[in-house]
């Protein structure tokens, strides 16, 4: 009896001994592990602290001009130097970036909530309202994901407010499809259906059961799709479909400087390293979180 029960003891110190890292713990091993994942978080988080406070961290106006100084190069007054109407550069990427940002992160999180809703929805009841929903994503899927942001802003008109818009319907029909396979291959398991089987309704299944266990491919498309809006708002506002001027943004820094490449290389350079190296950064995270949240690689 007492081996038994010191058996029984040693097993259950074995259980709590092996229980798996939460996610936090993870993650912060995956970026010790990963130096350029490391390194890339600290780059975002700058990022987003630059955007938040930028009207503290330049003495300057991103709207300011002053035609005696334009063009300048890097100097000590300007860090980054001056562009063709004499405003400072680093002023208007700190602001810039709260544009970009913004952006990223609406157009990205509005399409996230679209499509996760409707391929949640789709997948768990099928069925004609299944077909439907599925014959419109591959409606939408079939345009080129810019040629559709072309399309809708030159439809709804230029401008960040329209650009969100058409990001959000870019974004829709991937959501729908990742969060759709998800629920088909949850809703008929073990699970889902004890859950049912105990008289839980549908909504509480869909939302306890199904959608918080899609949420790791989904939150990992969602990183990555912030860079996406990112890259696609820069393309935009260099194409003058995005955001409008005299608003500080990459993209219009990158179309207005082109005329003085040859004169004043760092009015695309600068702006253009900050969409590279921005960019860059938020993938190498969400290829971290990717490996995080893959539940082959927990242990």
């Amino acid at each position: 009896m007492e081996q038994s029960g010191d058996f029984q003891m040693q097993d259950g110190a074995a259980g709590l001994d092996t229980s798996g890292p939460t996610f936090g713990e993870r993650f912060l091993r995956r970026l010790r592990k990963n130096r350029l994942a490391g390194i890339a978080s600290v780059f975002v988080f700058l990022v987003a602290i630059m955007a938040i406070v930028a009207p503290f961290i330049t003495p300057y106006s991103p709207t300011d001009q002053n035609l005696l100084r334009r063009l300048e190069p890097p100097s000590d007054e300007h860090w980054l130097g001056t562009d063709q109407l004499g405003r400072d550069i680093l002023t208007r990427i700190a602001y810039g970036a709260r544009v970009s940002l913004m952006i990223g992160l609406l157009g990205a999180t509005g399409g996230m909530l679209c499509g996760v809703t409707l391929g949640t929805l789709s997948g768990f009841f099928g069925g004609t309202f299944d077909h439907l929903v599925m014959r419109v994503i591959d409606v939408m899927m079939s345009f080129p994901g810019i040629l559709l942001a072309i399309l809708i802003v030159s439809v709804l008109g230029p401008g960040t407010s329209n650009l969100i818009v058409a990001l959000t319907i870019w974004f829709i029909p991937t959501f729908a499809r990742i969060s759709r396979g998800n629920v088909l291959s949850l809703k008929e398991m073990d699970f889902v259906e004890s859950a049912r089987s105990l008289g839980a309704s549908n909504s509480r299944i869909m939302v306890q059961h199904v959608l918080l266990n899609i949420m790791s491919p989904i939150i990992v498309y969602m990183t990555l799709s912030v860079a996406t809006s990112i890259l696609t708002a820069a393309g935009m506002g260099f194409l003058g479909l995005g955001v409008q001027p005299p608003t500080a943004e990459w993209g219009i820094m990158i179309s207005q400087g082109r005329q003085y490449l040859r004169d004043a290389p760092h009015l695309i350079m600068m702006p253009g390293a900050a969409i590279f190296i921005t960019v860059l950064s938020i993938n190498v995270v969400g290829d971290a979180l990717r490996d995080v949240l893959d539940p082959k690689l927990k242990t």
